[in-house]
């Protein structure tokens, strides 16, 4: 039988439910998972900040504690988000990604930014709120692109300084204010290879709650250029044949996904699906 999970605004002020512990350093694990009775958390003596209601799994009310710290607990470790996404079950992984960004938002909008009061809770709302300046807060999400470059039998990967060493990935970088997602595409590639790209195509999408972007996923063609790396960002830059890959990112990241997705065209083998 299916586990299901929904997502709602709830009161904090409820009695009952159980929540997931997040902090700066990952969620809260016993050997049964990740939600603990709202009840048998209040005796520990965590450093809360705050609490959000973030849905239902299977009928029963689902609250997120958001941590100032990690704190040890005995018979208890923490896991980073990382981890669930590599090792656990991916639903599960899904869920604890929106409660990441629940709880990244809520921390960093304790305070109000025009006037630095406390915000409050807004009932029946996603939002923080600050009476003094009558603004709202909303939960931030980061518009980002990703994208697969190919030319034929070879696929242009990189790596940042930042990766797993000897992986390589797809590019991808952030969208300014005024640029669509396609001149996101064109800008990112131009400054961090020095490449034209054509023939941009969307994929797909995924949240990426490494604290809170949408990755927009795309495919695009060779135009023309050689490779030139943008210095501190990107650490080396290749062609490489679609035969003869180097380790590649995470099997459940959009990024494997559209490398993936390119093999299966070229070899005509069914394509893969986008986890999500």
């Amino acid at each position: 039988m299916t586990r299901r999970w929904t997502t709602a605004v709830l009161d904090p002020q409820l009695p009952d439910g159980r929540a997931v512990v997040c902090s700066p350093q990952g969620f809260l694990l016993s050997e049964e998972g990740v939600l603990f009775s709202r009840q048998w958390l209040a005796g520990l003596q965590l450093p809360l900040l705050c609490e959000h209601g973030i849905g239902h799994f299977d009928g029963e009310p689902v609250y997120v504690w958001v941590l100032q710290r990690a704190v040890e607990v005995e018979g208890l470790a923490w896991q980073g988000l990382r981890q669930f996404m590599l090792e656990g079950d991916f639903a599960v992984y899904q869920k604890l990604g929106y409660a990441a960004q629940i709880a990244t938002w809520a921390r960093e909008h304790r305070f109000c930014g025009a006037c630095g009061k406390p915000t409050v809770q807004v009932s029946g709302e996603r939002a923080m709120y600050c009476a003094d300046d009558e603004l709202r807060f909303y939960p931030r999400i980061a518009p980002s692109m990703i994208v697969l470059i190919t030319r034929g039998d070879e696929v242009l990967l990189a790596r940042s300084p930042r990766f797993v060493s000897g992986v390589y990935s797809t590019l991808a970088g952030f969208a300014e204010p005024g640029e669509s997602a396609e001149d996101c595409v064109r800008r990112e590639v131009m400054e961090e290879v020095q490449v034209k790209v054509r023939n941009i195509q969307y994929v797909g999408s995924q949240c990426w709650p490494f604290p809170h972007s949408m990755m927009l996923g795309f495919h695009a063609e060779y135009e023309s250029g050689e490779i030139v790396s943008q210095p501190d960002e990107i650490e080396d830059a290749r062609w490489f044949s679609i035969f003869d890959l180097p380790p590649l990112p995470a099997s459940r990241s959009i990024a494997r996904h559209l490398i993936e997705l390119y093999l299966a065209r070229r070899s005509g083998a069914a394509e893969p699906v986008l986890p999500g």
